[in-house]
């Protein structure tokens, strides 16, 4: 399976600890292409259709539902979680994800 950043997967995250996103759940990819197709640990960002406006989240429309991408809970993976690739991000999501990961982890 041929991973690429931003595209959106669907990934079983469970088991969790404590508040972190549970259940199975379409994540984004955040690991650049290079680290996605030799290594077997990849880096997601959870998407969630529950959330109040928030600056580390970003809203994103994929397959006609409106969803977060939560950057706040970015975590690293590894690729025996996937369960399938669901598409990507618009080139406009892609930019605002960006943004907000500059935003918040560079500052």
């Amino acid at each position: 399976m041929e991973l690429e950043q931003y595209q959106i997967i669907l990934v079983n995250l469970d088991p969790t600890v404590g508040s972190e996103m549970k259940k199975t759940r379409p994540c984004v990819i955040i690991s650049p292409n290079e680290m996605n197709k030799y290594m077997q640990i990849i880096i997601v960002a959870p998407i969630t259709s529950n959330s109040k406006t928030y600056p580390t989240r970003v809203e994103v429309s994929h397959n006609k539902t409106k969803g977060w991408v939560v950057i706040d809970q970015i975590r690293s993976i590894n690729k025996q979680r996937i369960v399938k690739v669901l598409g990507k991000l618009t080139t406009k999501e892609i930019k605002k994800v960006k943004a907000v990961i500059k935003e918040t982890y560079v500052g």
